[in-house]
């Protein structure tokens, strides 16, 4: 080996194993975002459905149809979301319960490169509806 090649192995490989490492880090904490994120869209989804089961049961008895209690709705959504462990805001509008999470993950081996957090964030919507009819009646 001469003298001016002293080294070059040792500047690839080093290289090379930072990229690894890299991609090792895209792979572990990229799919650790992803299922945090199904998590937090299951969470919204599940909350604002349970939000949209509180129908105003005293207008539903004096006849003027079915539909949501919206502080009731809003009260059962923040709880099923306090149950899960999680925040996130809740808004009612008319037959309609929306539910946004925010989470912070933290990241495994990205961290070494600086990237010590991800948050992912997710919306579920549901409606209360009144029934269901057959065609005809």
């Amino acid at each position: 080996m001469r003298p001016d090649e002293r080294g070059t192995v040792t500047v690839f490989v080093s290289v090379f194993m930072l990229a690894l490492l890299v991609v090792a880090g895209l792979v572990v904490d990229g799919g650790r975002t992803l299922a945090a994120r199904r998590e937090v869209a299951n969470v919204a989804e599940s909350a604002a459905r349970a939000g949209a089961q509180e129908i105003d049961t005293a207008a539903a008895r004096a006849g003027s149809g079915a539909r949501l209690d919206p502080i009731a709705a809003r009260r059962r959504a923040e709880a099923y979301l306090t149950a899960s462990g999680f925040e996130g805001t809740v808004t009612v509008d008319g037959d309609t319960v929306r539910v946004e999470v925010t989470a912070s993950r933290s990241l495994v081996i990205l961290g070494i490169v600086g990237l010590n957090e991800a948050t992912v964030t997710a919306a579920g919507e549901a409606r209360g509806v009144r029934a269901v009819r057959e065609e005809g009646n």
